[in-house]
This record gives C-alpha cells, sequence and structure tokens, in this order.
C-alpha cells in the first residue's frame, strides 16, 4: 500500500496547476472588467455566484470543494421526474 501524502508532498504536487487555474480565473475576471458594460454584470446571479465561490476559496473552511459545487448546483427537488413526465419530450 502506498505511503499516505504529506499536505507538503500535495502542495509539491499540485502547485503548479492550482496556479495555472488560479491566473486562468485572474485572466477572465480581468477580461469581463477590461470589457465594455462591466458594471451591468454585478447585478448577474452568475457574477454572484463567481465571486461567492472565490470568497469561499480563501476563507479558510474545509469542505471547500462541497461548498463551491453547491454555489454553482441546483437544489434537490424530490419532485424532479414527475415534473419532467408532465413537460413532455425535450424540443428538438
Amino acid at each position: 500500500m502506498p505511503a499516505k501524502l504529506t499536505a507538503s508532498d500535495l502542495l509539491n504536487r499540485d502547485f503548479l496547476e492550482m496556479r495555472c487555474r488560479i491566473i486562468d480565473v485572474a485572466a477572465a475576471l480581468d477580461r469581463i472588467h477590461r470589457a465594455g458594460g462591466a458594471d451591468s454584470v454585478r447585478s448577474d446571479p452568475r457574477w454572484r455566484q463567481v465571486a461567492d465561490a472565490v470568497r469561499l476559496l480563501v476563507d479558510g473552511q474545509p469542505d471547500r470543494a462541497t461548498r463551491v459545487q453547491s454555489l454553482f448546483s441546483d437544489s434537490y427537488d424530490p419532485n424532479w421526474q414527475s415534473k419532467r413526465e408532465t413537460a413532455g419530450p425535450p424540443p428538438r
């Protein structure tokens, strides 16, 4: 059985990939900021989701992936299947 990796081992392994992804997000935010009408997106729910997700990444609490995923997910609807059946087939 392989030895369990330490936090330092994981940081060494994942640092470059994390850095790359963070730079990608920063670049996307910069493009939006520089684009015409950037102030108009502040009221867009997707913009608020992104801002909330970034705050969750740095809040120091556990389960970041689960909490960020929850931000971008709809709440579970136990009646989803019956709603789908009454809605009919999807449009073509």
